[in-house]
This record gives structure tokens, C-alpha cells and sequence, in this order.
């Protein structure tokens, strides 16, 4: 069953005008506070955002790279603090990864939009951006947003071939 997700799993960023059922919703969410962190410390605070003018205006977050999340169904911010775990960025974005398993688990496409280290425009970071549009505290920061929804057209995972191609970036025992 995990290897037929991953197999399949590929970036979205084109998603039909359908909305997603709050039972589905819902089980995102206990994926995302499922995910393993760093001696349980679970820094993260995730913002499920549903309203279509809240996603918008995060579409708008970078410059490139954004613009998709206009027509996500669902938007999920993750943040985190840093105070709580040295490893926040981590922790962060295993919680984002599950998040886009169990999109793909639920029949439905994901694309990672990542925020921190990124800019809005040339006075503003994206992350200061993303904090202001949802109402983020100064405390957190912002790693990711993940857009999902049900895909605009089929969307397949990549071939065997993407695998063997990679071949050589796997070592035994030594690099």
C-alpha cells in the first residue's frame, strides 16, 4: 500500500473548483499531528485555511513559485517554534510531508510551496508576508504551505526509469 502512494504521488498545481468534504479535512489533520518530531516536542502549529480569499491572497505570497495555491481547495500553513526544538525545520517538514501523503492517500494532489528563505517582493519576505495575511504570531516561523485539492486533470507519478536513473546516489556501507 505505501510503495503504490509513493509510486503515484506526484506535485499538483492545477485543481479543480471542488470543495473537500470535512470528514477528508479532517484526517489531514490527524496526519499532520501524527508525524514524528524530535523527542515528541511537536513545535508546529498548522492553519487550514478553506476560504478562498484568505488562499488567494496567499497565492501571492512569492513572487514565483505561489501563484498555484489560487486554486487549492485547501491551503495548509505549517510554522513552528523555534524555541520549543532545535530542529523545527525538520520536524516541520516531515509534518508537510505527511500532510501531502495522506492528500494523495484521500485522492487528492498536493504541491509543497515553501516559504521560509523566500521573498514577496523586494521590502517584504514571504514569510512576514504569510504572518500578516493569516495572523501568524512574531514567535513562529513559517516553513511551508501546502495546496491541495482534487487534481484539474490526471496526474501520474514518474516512471521506473525515474528511479534507475538516480541509481548511483545510492551507497552501502561507504559513500
Amino acid at each position: 500500500m505505501f510503495f503504490e502512494l509513493i509510486r503515484n504521488r506526484r506535485s499538483s498545481r492545477s485543481f479543480e473548483d471542488k470543495k473537500i468534504d470535512s470528514e477528508i479535512i479532517d484526517l489531514i489533520k490527524e496526519a499532520a499531528l501524527r508525524a514524528p518530531s524530535s523527542r515528541s516536542l511537536n513545535p508546529w502549529e498548522f492553519i487550514f485555511s478553506t476560504d478562498q480569499t484568505i488562499i488567494e491572497k496567499l497565492s501571492r505570497a512569492k513572487t514565483h513559485g505561489s501563484s498555484f495555491l489560487k486554486s487549492a481547495a485547501l491551503a495548509v500553513t505549517i510554522a513552528a517554534d523555534p524555541k520549543k526544538c532545535d530542529v523545527w525545520i525538520e520536524d516541520s517538514a516531515i509534518a508537510s510531508i505527511y500532510i501531502q501523503l495522506a492528500c494523495e492517500a484521500l485522492g487528492l494532489k498536493s504541491c509543497w510551496c515553501q516559504i521560509r528563505k523566500r521573498e514577496h517582493d523586494n521590502s517584504l519576505s514571504a514569510e512576514d508576508y504569510v504572518k500578516q495575511v493569516l495572523g501568524i504570531p512574531e514567535n513562529l516561523r513559517v516553513l511551508s504551505i501546502i495546496g491541495t485539492g482534487f487534481p484539474a486533470g490526471p496526474v501520474k507519478g514518474h516512471d521506473i526509469s525515474y528511479v534507475q536513473n538516480q541509481l548511483d546516489k545510492i551507497h552501502t556501507d561507504k559513500f
